[in-house]
């Protein structure tokens, strides 16, 4: 199942420049999904990180890949609405810096869902190279009554 960002925004309350997954390629709710972020120069991050040599902050690369896990735990209509908090991240590891130009495939398997908690193992690839993995732990909620779309 592909999903295109119109599709993505319908399903992750993200918006830019937070919205950081371009396409779903694959996706099988509650087990993967497969998506892609297209990095360009003129993200706003990379008027400061770094001035003389651009790459993308591990922080926002952790977020990409985060969301293709959220978009694999509320793709599933009983969840549409809800929000994917984060509980841990853990065994974070970046292998090699991501810079404008690069395209990102991120990989996000589900290792353990629980009622409203989920475990996913996600990894991120630039030209079939591992470029950082982690773990995610989410607890899926509905946002607040005043939240402001």
């Amino acid at each position: 199942m592909v999903l295109e960002v119109d599709e993505i925004r319908k399903i992750l309350p993200h918006r830019a420049p937070f919205l950081l997954v371009d396409r779903i390629t694959e996706l099988e709710p509650f087990k993967s999904a497969t998506g892609i972020k297209n990095v360009t120069f003129n993200e706003p991050q990379f008027h400061g990180h770094f001035p003389h040599k651009s790459v993308m902050p591990g922080v926002l690369l952790l977020e990409a890949m985060a969301q293709v896990g959220g978009v694999c735990m509320l793709y599933p209509e009983e969840n549409r609405g809800k929000i994917a908090l984060f509980g841990a991240m853990d065994n974070i590891k970046f292998k090699r810096p991501v810079i404008p130009g690069d395209q990102v495939i991120m990989k996000a398997v589900v290792t353990k869902v629980k009622g409203d908690f989920g475990k996913v193992h996600a990894e991120a690839f630039v030209e079939d190279t591992l470029a950082a993995q982690a773990d995610f732990t989410y607890a899926l909620q509905r946002p607040e009554p005043d939240a402001v779309d």
